[in-house]
């Protein structure tokens, strides 16, 4: 790939949605629009940041609703991408937190230890979903030659992304926190041999 040269380095900031209405429970493929305590957590996070040149998000409604309106205010180009879906937790979706610990505290236990062997009933494997967010993840080097990236997403997702940029073994990717609107910033360059280097520049708590 050589993609890097007269273009120069890239740049991809991830965003993960803000707070949901209803609470906390596992939201995968759920289609929950933010809180008003949402809206304000992600205006917050961009508050007073500037220099994208597009944004690609989420089609789903926690990432996209705020990403048309930032596209819309700042002048940018937006881009869905379906493959940006959260995972899906199967038979654990639209489920409260605290109730899952009480009614299935040993498959938690075992999901939160190795979530590669054990996931949730009929949900989504990690590995497949890996797969998914590293072939977006390859579009995305090659489409921020040169340019500024505003990834809105999920939790799940934002942790894949920044395993692949660390190089983190999958079965650790729970140990990254990733709270809502929580914002990132992965630098993208040539190594010596030309090939694509990311870096993460910074990784940041939700406001």
């Amino acid at each position: 790939m050589h993609w890097i040269g007269s273009g120069g380095p890239g740049y991809v900031d991830f965003l993960r949605h803000g707070q949901p209405e209803g609470g906390s429970r596992f939201r995968g493929r759920l289609d929950d629009p933010l809180s008003p305590l949402g809206w304000e957590q992600m205006w917050a996070a961009v508050d007073g940041v500037e220099g994208w040149d597009g944004i690609v998000s989420s089609p789903l409604t926690r990432c996209a609703a705020f990403a048309e309106q930032l596209a819309a205010r700042r002048g940018l180009p937006l881009r869905l991408d379906e493959r940006l879906r959260e995972i899906s937790f199967g038979d654990w979706e639209g489920q409260a937190v605290e109730r899952l610990y009480r009614e299935a505290e040993a498959e938690l236990s075992r999901y939160w230890a190795d979530p590669i062997a054990n996931p949730p009933p009929n949900g989504e494997p990690l590995p497949e979903f890996r797969d998914r967010i590293a072939a977006v993840w390859a579009d995305l080097m090659q489409e921020a030659e040169g340019r500024h990236l505003l990834v809105v997403a999920h939790g799940g997702v934002i942790r894949v992304l920044l395993s692949l940029v660390l190089e983190m073994p999958l079965a650790a990717v729970l140990r990254l926190e990733v709270p809502n609107a929580a914002l990132s910033r992965v630098r993208v360059q040539a190594d010596i041999n030309g090939r694509p280097s990311p870096s993460l520049m910074f990784h940041a708590g939700g406001p």
